[in-house]
């Protein structure tokens, strides 16, 4: 069982959780250690820019939401990539909070 596993299983039981990503996809944003704090979102709610967990073709990402086209969202890096469009149910949830790593 991986971190994206636990926190998923938490956020589906109404739960915010801590995370601490590793990698430099979303430098300028999320750096790689840092401390973020998601909760369970309501899809419709989500707006471009946002920092989501989501799961595109069966990875699970901390990841930016690019676009919005009505029920779908376009998933993407902080370094100009795309991974794609997802339907809004891929969306396990939203970082409401980021702080630097130590």
């Amino acid at each position: 069982m991986g971190w994206a596993t636990r926190a998923i299983e938490s956020l589906r039981r109404g739960e915010a959780v801590t995370i601490r990503p590793r990698g430099r996809s979303m430098s300028g944003r999320v750096e790689d250690g840092d401390l973020v704090t998601l909760s369970p979102c309501d899809p419709a709610s989500l707006s471009v820019g946002d920092v989501v967990l989501v799961r595109v073709r069966g990875n699970d990402l901390l990841h930016l939401v690019k676009a919005i086209d009505g029920n779908r969202i376009l998933i993407g890096n902080n370094r100009g990539g795309t991974n794609g469009w997802v339907g809004r149910g891929s969306v396990h949830g939203r970082a409401v909070r980021i702080e630097p790593g130590s």
